[in-house]
């Protein structure tokens, strides 16, 4: 186990794990740039001299003295229906090809999730390749939403309503409040929501592989977005806006900066931009699964936190299940939840129960508590794909898990 942050953990093969020093900067950007993009050195830089992560958030194989693998622990929060949750997100992984195939992603894995228990991370979250972290204990539980194209731009609105001009041009520090006070806005209407942290709103101002831009009128900030560099293509994403003429003002102005080339737009459902930007998108079929990866690795300490949500589900379903317990079984164990007649009681764990349903309970493999308690589907849909969820009761089951919409912004663009 490891003990501490700065505890280095010899291996068998004579490599050596521990935590990042100032000294390892160099080659820990050599070797992200040369595995991954250009780029991720610069966001690593960015990360480990923010007050907020430091080098603590990062973690090195070393090989003497030579980085030969790499992983960054960033913390987020994530939020379900008023409830919020800490949360931690693996990035900025890369090890070096000739010691790829020795367990050292699994043993920097290992460091991850050990750091972020320490910090009372409930969850981890995650964009990352396809199955890879499954191994890990991920699963895939909360939708990308699509990236949709452009076929039309509105026409600017000179002056717009409230009299003056706009004006769009990049983000300073000081646009930060204004800027998330608009995601928040935006993010209102979903149920599970991942904002960005305030550090990570700093990185964003200076990294290089997207630029945060403001719509301005009048000093003030009326949208903000986020795009990649105009190129063969350019992507808008994370908009955010005070009103409709400001939403069509935000894709008129991006629209001008690419060029005539394709634009993509981030669709997000329900929100100010979603709804303003309807008619001048093209809404195909989405063509293949786009999931965010999330890892639960201590249920009953989730459920715990979540039982005033649980109970505030009961009592809009009207469903009084008062002295009886709610029973949810992952099979190699169970948990028991009490109902009480003003809340729900502390979460009591037990071992394995292959029949819940015989006392009344549900049923739920472990790899689909993720998608159940974050996930579109909901206890009645996961019900008709997987045969390891179910019920004896399921109107109290799909009254306690329904289907949720989500909106996550991270670090990385998942596109």
């Amino acid at each position: 186990m490891i003990k501490n942050d700065s505890t280095a953990v010899p291996r068998a093969d004579g490599l050596v794990l521990r935590q990042a020093g100032p000294a390892d900067l160099d080659q820990i950007g050599a070797l992200l740039s040369e595995r991954g993009e250009p780029d991720d050195a610069v966001d690593h830089r960015l990360v480990v001299t923010d007050p907020d992560a430091g080098l603590a958030a990062c973690a090195v194989v070393v090989d003497g003295d030579r980085v030969v693998s790499t992983a960054t622990l960033l913390d987020e929060e994530v939020c379900i229906g008023g409830v919020r949750l800490p949360a931690g997100q693996v990035e900025l992984v890369a090890t070096e090809a000739e010691y790829e195939g020795r367990g050292l992603v699994r043993a920097l894995m290992r460091w991850a999730h050990e750091r972020s228990a320490a910090r009372g991370h409930l969850v981890q979250a995650m964009i990352g390749i396809p199955y890879f972290y499954r191994l890990f204990g991920y699963e895939y539980a909360i939708d990308i939403p699509q990236a949709l194209n452009v076929n039309a731009l509105p026409l600017p609105l000179t002056p717009l309503p409230g009299g003056g001009n706009a004006t769009l041009r990049a983000a300073r520090p000081s646009d930060i409040p204004a800027m998330a006070a608009l995601q928040a806005s935006a993010q209102s209407g979903f149920d599970v929501t991942m904002p960005h942290s305030a550090a990570c709103w700093r990185w964003l101002l200076e990294h290089e592989s997207s630029n945060l831009v403001v719509l301005e009128q009048d000093g003030t900030v009326i949208a903000t977005a986020r795009t990649t560099p105009p190129g063969e293509e350019m992507l808008l994403a994370e908009a955010a806006a005070r009103d409709g003429a400001a939403a069509r003002e935000l894709l008129s102005r991006v629209g001008a900066l690419a060029a005539g080339e394709e634009l993509q737009v981030v669709h997000r459902a329900g929100t100010v931009t979603g709804d303003a930007w309807q008619q001048f998108l093209d809404h195909e079929p989405r063509r293949s699964a786009e999931q965010y990866y999330i890892r639960v690795p201590d249920a009953a300490a989730l459920l715990d936190r979540l039982r005033p949500l649980f109970w505030q589900r009961l009592v809009s379903a009207g469903i009084d299940r008062t002295g009886r317990d709610i029973v949810i079984s992952t099979f190699g164990a169970h948990h028991r939840i009490p109902v009480l007649a003003d809340g729900l009681g502390e979460v009591v764990t037990g071992g394995a129960m292959q029949s819940p349903g015989a006392v009344g309970g549900a049923g739920v493999a472990p790899d689909q508590l993720a998608p159940l308690l974050f996930g579109p589907h909901g206890f009645e849909g996961l019900t008709r794909i997987r045969p390891d969820v179910y019920a004896a009761d399921e109107e109290l089951f799909q009254a306690l898990f329904p289907r949720l919409t989500a909106d996550v912004l991270s670090y990385y663009l998942p596109y």
